[in-house]
Formats: structure tokens, sequence, C-alpha cells
């Protein structure tokens, strides 16, 4: 006669595989993205969309119209940041949203969440204000996170390209992986791959003004946040780098 029983139990248990393979902040941050464009997508009317835009998104002229109504630059004090949490269509928030998470890894895994999150939107404050010197007239206004995912890119750039430190564990005498160093900035100009990295966004963002006139099309793309966020995340990042 046979029994049904359970199997064994074994002293080993297989770890379980994570369900996603982001850090938690990523992750979080990109849940942000997607429920807020969801709610301005479908939750507002065309009314309460342009409510969202005008208290949220970046408008560089509210600098000009301050001098006539203080109040109107109030706003300023956050849509620097909060811009960074709109989108304008799917397409954008997929982009972004593909973009920061392979940027927004390495440097969370590396410094934390708090570090991270800085990055991303001093950057966007930083290529907000790139934006308002170039566009300060034109009534034009800023939406999108691609500011901060620059900024990250650019903290990225700063150790992605560098060779893996490898040293001895001093009882076990076993290999022990340390990790990457933080490149300086002449590192970043002797390195091919990392020096080719910064020169092709730096050109490619930099033509962007450029396209109209060889195609007499006008491109929506804010080149000037691409450009102050990638620089800032490129010096801001050395502040979390742990001194031994």
């Amino acid at each position: 006669m046979s029994e049904q029983g359970q199997p064994p139990e074994t002293s080993a248990t297989p770890a379980r595989e994570p369900v996603f393979l982001l850090p938690g902040s990523v992750t979080a941050v990109v849940g942000v993205f997607i429920a807020v464009h969801l709610a301005s997508t479908l939750v507002l009317n065309q009314q309460g969309y342009l409510e969202l835009i005008f208290w949220f998104a970046f408008q560089p002229l509210r600098i000009i119209a301050a001098s006539s109504d203080l109040s109107l630059a109030v706003p300023l004090i956050w849509t620097p940041f909060s811009h960074a949490l709109l989108h304008g269509g799917w397409e954008h928030l997929i982009v972004n949203t593909a973009w920061f998470a392979i940027f927004a890894t390495p440097v969370a895994r590396r410094y934390g969440a708090g570090p991270m999150l800085a990055i991303f939107f001093v950057s966007a404050a930083a290529g907000a204000a790139l934006f308002a010197a170039t566009t300060l007239y034109s009534g034009s206004y800023l939406i999108g996170a691609s500011g901060g995912i620059s900024g990250l890119t650019g903290a990225a750039v700063r150790f992605i390209f560098q060779p893996v430190i490898v040293a001895q564990h001093p009882e076990t005498g076993e290999r022990v992986v340390l990790g990457r160093r933080l490149a300086s900035f002449g590192d970043l100009m002797r390195d091919n791959r990392a020096r080719f990295f910064v020169l092709i966004w730096v050109v490619l963002n930099a033509a962007v003004p450029l396209v109209p006139l060889l195609t007499g099309e006008q491109l929506s793309v804010a080149w000037q946040a691409h450009l102050g966020g990638f620089f800032a995340g490129i010096l801001m990042v050395g502040l979390f780098e742990r001194k031994s």
C-alpha cells in the first residue's frame, strides 16, 4: 500500500527570482510616470488637462510676466521639477520610461534611491534653466522627463565605461569584484568609448535646431533640456561617491 506525502524538505532552498529586475526606486518612478499620464488622459477632460499644463508644466514666459504680476511667477518654485512627471503622449511616455529604466538602474544600484532621485530632479531643473535661456519670449512650455533622464545618463557615463576593479580577499585569497571607479573629467576624454558617447550626445542634440533649415520641419525636441540635464548629471554625480 502506498502513501501520499510531501516531498522531503531540503536544507538549501533556491532563492526566488524577483518579479522586476529593476531597483524598487526605479520601478516606483516608472509607476508615477504611468499613473500621472493615465490620470491626465483618462480622468481629466480637456479643460482639466489645460489646467494641469498651466500649473505643472515649465513655462519660461512666467519670468517675464512676473514683472507685471508677481503671482504668475509662483509656479516657478515647483515647475522646474514637476514638468518631468508630465508627458505629451504615449509614445513620449514609452520612450522616456525605457530610457529612464536603462540609465536610472545603474545609478540607483551604485548610489541608492535618494541620490538617483536627486540627480534626476536637479538635472530636470538644469535642463529647464537652459530651456528658459533659449526660449524666454517664445511662449513655449516644457514637459517630459528627458532633462532628468539626461542627467542620469551623464552620471552613468562617469562609471559605466570604466574597467571593473578586482581585488584579492586578504583571508581567503579569493578574487573580489569591487565595482567600477568614478572617472574624472580627464578620464572621460581619454577613454575612447566615453569620449565618443559624450561627443555624439552633444553633437546630436546641438544639431536639433539646424534640422528645420535642412528639412523644413520643426522638431518638438527640447534639446536644451537634454544638454542642460546631461552636464548637470556629469557634474553632480561625484557628490555621492563614497570616499575610501
